[in-house]
């Protein structure tokens, strides 16, 4: 799958502010291309932001990951998750640091907050243990797209402010309409630009089209898996914050979520109860 963009987005989204990849991450990825990474470059690297650092270290503590031991020095962090875990999460962190300061972002980013936490959540549940990390990621990527359209179009704001109340899919027709692309879109790019995995960047590009999407041959069951660890974090998530303009989006994912995943209803049910109980 290769994103589809129009050549009025093309020009629209060269001139939208893309946050390029931190030197920690350029550093992190030359390493695990070589044949024998050094897991101590890897985590001084880390550990050299201490931004980073400090935010990965609180997120491997929380709640989301249930540790029954405290992780407490990012190299401890590296040698007992592996590299393969934690990396996901130093992206996450690292966008967050890369996107612009604003007292507009800050709810949305609490709420960002909320759904990477969902993510990793149900990927427990749904017995994806190993895939909690990159659902992490991608609870907390696949709105990265806001940040940088509030950046280039500063009455941006105002739609903002009324996402929560029509509806994320809803936010997404009226930005296509007013700036010509996506949310979605834009965080889709983003994800490619900073060499996120190819499961990744499609769940995030699809994240408003799940109509028939699940039984459908166009995404292969990998990015389906994390699309639909996407829409239950995101109705949790709504829902423990009162919002019930996303309960549209999710009835049109319903059944083909039950079918994809081999659900009864009382099954999923249990399963967004579990992860609304994990963010208690």
């Amino acid at each position: 799958m290769s994103l589809t963009i129009t050549a009025a987005e093309k020009a629209i989204l060269a001139d939208l502010s893309i946050p390029p990849r931190p030197q920690v991450l350029l550093t992190i990825t030359q390493e695990t291309k070589k044949a024998e990474p050094d897991v101590a470059v890897i985590a001084e690297a880390i550990a050299s932001d201490v931004g980073i650092s400090g935010a990965v270290l609180q997120i491997v503590n929380s709640a989301a990951f249930r540790r029954l031991n405290e992780i407490k020095s990012i190299h401890q962090a590296v040698m007992t998750l592996g590299i393969n875990r934690v990396f996901p999460i130093v992206k996450a962190v690292a966008l967050k640091g890369a996107m612009p300061a604003s007292k507009v972002l800050d709810k949305f980013w609490l709420e960002a907050n909320l759904l990477a936490s969902c993510a990793a959540a149900t990927a427990e549940e749904l017995g994806f243990e190993s895939a909690k990390d990159n659902a992490y990621m991608l609870g907390l990527f696949h709105q990265a797209g806001v940040p940088a359209l509030l950046q280039s179009f500063p009455e941006y704001e105002n739609l903002l402010a009324e996402a929560n109340d029509m509806g994320w899919s809803h936010l997404a027709e009226r930005e296509r309409s007013e700036y010509g692309t996506t949310h979605a879109t834009v965080a889709a790019l983003i994800a490619q630009q900073w060499s996120l995995p190819k499961v990744m960047i499609e769940a995030i590009y699809y994240q408003h089209d799940a109509d028939g999407l699940f039984s459908s041959q166009e995404l292969g069951k990998s990015s389906l898996l994390m699309l639909a660890i996407l829409k239950i974090a995101r109705i949790v998530a709504y829902r423990k914050l009162g919002v019930s303009s996303e309960e549209e989006a999710w009835q049109e994912s319903y059944d083909g979520l039950l079918a994809f995943l081999n659900l009864e209803d009382q099954q999923l049910e249990d399963t967004l109860s579990a992860v609304l109980e994990a963010q208690a």
